[in-house]
């Protein structure tokens, strides 16, 4: 059984559907911060390639990136594109490049970066990702 190939019009609608924020892997990271008594600020757009947590007090940020479009090497994010892979691999590589980018704009400016991988944002994984961020977060800058 081969799968058929996605339209056009129906991929557009996909990719259309493919949020930036408030994403269901940052809302775990929020819920799970939250817990741990840190509170925080939300896309800080005066910030290097908008945080999706920034801790103005603590001078920490926390971006929560999505494997296959930050080009994680899980499996997941090294899964190559079926359709479209020149132009796919070459959009992960400028993400990529921006990300390192904008870490290293962050850290000359005096704050801690750390990354949350989507994978890593899976319920059997949740308690390991608690005490990385409590550890992120209470370790001095």
């Amino acid at each position: 059984m081969t799968k058929a190939k996605t339209s056009n019009l129906t991929r557009s609608e996909i990719m259309r559907a493919v949020k930036s924020k408030d994403t269901a892997p940052e809302i775990v990271v929020r819920k799970l911060t939250h817990s741990l008594g840190f509170r925080y600020r939300l896309h800080r757009a005066d910030l290097p390639g908008k945080p999706d947590l920034v801790f103005p007090t603590r001078r920490k940020v926390v971006f929560v990136h999505g494997c296959f479009w930050h080009g994680h090497i899980c499996k997941r994010g090294a899964r190559p594109p079926r359709q479209n892979a020149a132009y796919w691999s070459a959009k992960i590589a400028r993400n990529v490049d921006r990300d390192a980018r904008n870490q290293i704009e962050l850290h000359n400016s005096g704050w801690d970066v750390f990354i949350v991988w989507e994978c890593e944002t899976k319920a059997g994984d949740r308690a390991t990702l608690a005490t990385r961020l409590d550890k992120f977060l209470t370790r001095p800058g």
